[in-house]
């Protein structure tokens, strides 16, 4: 029997009013770049980082933003998504830190989709989103992206959509919808331990 990503998950006993904006880079050329950070900054590709990895990214990443959409995976579900070849997931490490990650999704129509992008809270604002975004898109041309896609909403951090625009994006359209969220001071989602069912290793 596969076993859940995660084996604490918070109840969502509430709602929120949330604006999502998905936005578009439609050339290498239409990036602007932003110049790499003074730190000693990284971006790494992980081929075949396990469940267990991409589970601590998410959840320490994304927590802070109402994350939940991988929550509900089994640990065979995500393993079979991170073993597909139009996903890509790399981290930006500053010294022997990881500061953050973004992953990327190969679309039919030849579009490559900025799926995840983002900071740890203890690395926002020392100029590392600009530089990361860039790599982001560079990356996504590099394997022959037709353009780039992402998505923002306001439960985001509020430095997202500044720095999508800042970086060249353009904003394609805009849904207002409703999501449920957990109360405040909620505990926050724990990924399970390492099991033997449903896990993979490379």
């Amino acid at each position: 029997m596969s076993t859940r990503v995660f084996h604490y998950l918070p109840p969502m006993t509430e709602t929120i009013d949330v604006v999502r904006t998905h936005l578009e880079l439609s050339s290498p050329t239409k990036l602007r770049a932003a110049a790499a950070p003074d730190a000693h900054a990284r971006i790494t590709h992980h081929e075949h980082i396990t469940p267990s990895a991409y589970v601590e990214l998410y959840g320490r990443i994304g927590g802070p933003w109402q994350w939940f959409d991988r929550f509900a995976w089994t640990e065979s579900e995500l393993a079979a998504y991170l073993a597909s070849p139009e996903i890509r997931v790399y981290t930006l490490d500053v010294d022997d830190a990881n500061a953050g990650y973004f992953e990327l999704k190969r679309h039919d129509d030849g579009s490559i989709e900025i799926m995840y992008f983002g900071l740890d809270q203890q690395f926002i604002g020392q100029r590392l989103g600009g530089w990361m975004l860039t790599r982001a898109v560079e990356e996504a041309f590099a394997l022959g992206a037709a353009r780039v896609i992402l998505h923002t909403c306001t439960l985001d951090a509020p430095q997202a959509l500044p720095n999508y625009l800042a970086r060249g994006f353009v904003i394609m359209r805009e849904e207002r919808y409703t999501a449920p969220v957990p109360s405040a001071g909620t505990p926050a989602a724990r990924p399970v331990a390492a099991s033997s069912s449903g896990s993979t290793s490379a």
